[in-house]
């Protein structure tokens, strides 16, 4: 018993120093990461329950000092003009073990479709035509082998899409490499839309 209680002692310190400490060096790390142009064609070849997408992340709003601010658009490669999701994320630091990636919508998204080719047009924007989507921020931790994995907290991400209650989403970001897993479940915790055997795979092509 007294061994067992000197090793629970031992470990405290490790569980407690697991996750890293974070400062803005790893914020701007993480910008370089997530920003630039992605596909998953290499997945979709191998695997045809997956689709060929492309994904855009633009920095906007650079002169602000509040962490940093993306735009995010999605479209199938055979609807490049027509993107699915079209989106902000602001990613800032919460703690110092945690960022957290923020998500909002855009009021008539589609103006602002292929916009990441053009920022002046994205610069347009301003933080209060946009709608915060509660409890839908991902909550990131960086690795000691320099990726960053997070999540959703629960079930907090409420969703209506397709019969959904609420959606999770789980991330990997590494250097040249985007992890994306979106579900969709209904008030059941039956998944109803969103990948089912992993996440998305996108490389990186343009940073």
């Amino acid at each position: 018993m007294k061994n067992s209680i000197l090793l629970l002692l031992l470990l405290i310190p490790f569980f407690v120093c697991a996750q890293k400490k974070l400062d803005k060096s790893d914020l701007d790390l993480l910008r370089n990461y997530m920003s630039g142009s992605f596909t998953s064609e290499q997945q979709s070849k191998n695997d045809s329950d997956f689709f060929d997408i492309h994904l855009q992340m633009k920095p906007i709003w650079e002169e602000r000092k509040d962490g940093f601010w993306l735009y995010v658009e999605q479209a199938i490669v055979s609807a490049l003009e027509k993107p699915y999701r079209q989106r902000i994320y602001h990613v800032n630091l919460l703690n110092d073990t945690t960022i957290i990636s923020e998500v909002f919508e855009m009021k008539s998204p589609m103006r602002f479709a292929g916009a990441y080719k053009n920022v002046a047009v994205l610069n347009s924007l301003t933080l209060d035509s946009l709608e915060a989507r509660a409890g839908c921020g991902i909550l990131l931790h960086a690795r000691s082998n320099g990726t960053f994995v997070g999540s959703t907290k629960n079930q907090d991400c409420l969703s209506s899409l397709r019969g959904a209650s609420y959606a999770t989403s789980e991330v990997v970001i590494h250097k040249q490499l985007l992890v994306s897993w979106d579900r969709g479940w209904d008030a059941t915790g039956k998944q109803v839309w969103g990948a089912v055997k992993s996440g998305y795979q996108f490389v990186k092509l343009v940073d």
